[in-house]
């Protein structure tokens, strides 16, 4: 594959970097794993390149969706160990995870309560800007998928912020703010 100079693609994976990393918090969820996500996925680009005739957004954000099937299947399989198997030092230490812990805002927290399919839909074309069917393209789905899986998305945003939930967030419906699309 004949790819691009090593200058072209550092100086075009500088302006993907901001949305790329957006995009791996909507998959991870979290800002630590989103930062060793995106750092994996430029690892990738850097050593392996990307062809000359590649969009380097549509590229990255390929990659980047690849990485994370990839750690998903690895964390998979890494769960199905019996507990008993592994050596003391892999037991999962509660401490630390409070510690790492961060307070999330009322907006990032509705994100992240939806369902991943909805949230990673949502980040590509009201966040990220992606037309409905270059985020079909990106995540192999059908345009019409997309769409309603959008609709749900903004449809579960209006209902948590409209919901007076147990979670000590309360909202009401004038606090929503609308999410436009980004390009069609």
């Amino acid at each position: 594959m004949q790819g691009k100079n090593a200058t072209g693609l550092h100086a075009e994976l500088i302006e993907v970097l901001t949305p790329l990393r957006r995009y791996c918090y909507s998959l991870t969820g979290n800002p630590y794993d989103a930062d060793d996500l995106l750092q994996d996925t430029l690892e990738r680009l850097l050593e392996r390149g990307a062809p000359s005739d590649a969009d380097i957004r549509k590229w990255a954000f390929r990659i980047c969706r690849n990485r994370w099937i990839d750690e998903m299947r690895f964390r998979n399989v890494r769960a199905a160990q019996d507990i008993g198997d592994m050596p003391d030092a892999a037991v999962f230490d509660g401490e630390a995870a409070i510690e790492g812990h961060i307070e999330l805002s009322q907006a990032e927290t509705a994100i992240a309560s939806l369902a991943p399919e909805f949230r990673e839909v949502l980040m590509l074309v009201a966040v990220e800007g992606m037309k409905y069917k270059e985020a079909a393209e990106l995540i192999d789905i059908p345009v019409g998928t997309v769409m309603s899986r959008l609709a749900r998305a903004r449809h579960q945003l209006v209902e948590y912020g409209s919901s007076d939930g147990d979670d000590g967030v309360q909202g009401e419906s004038a606090n929503v703010v609308p999410i436009k699309r980004g390009g069609k």
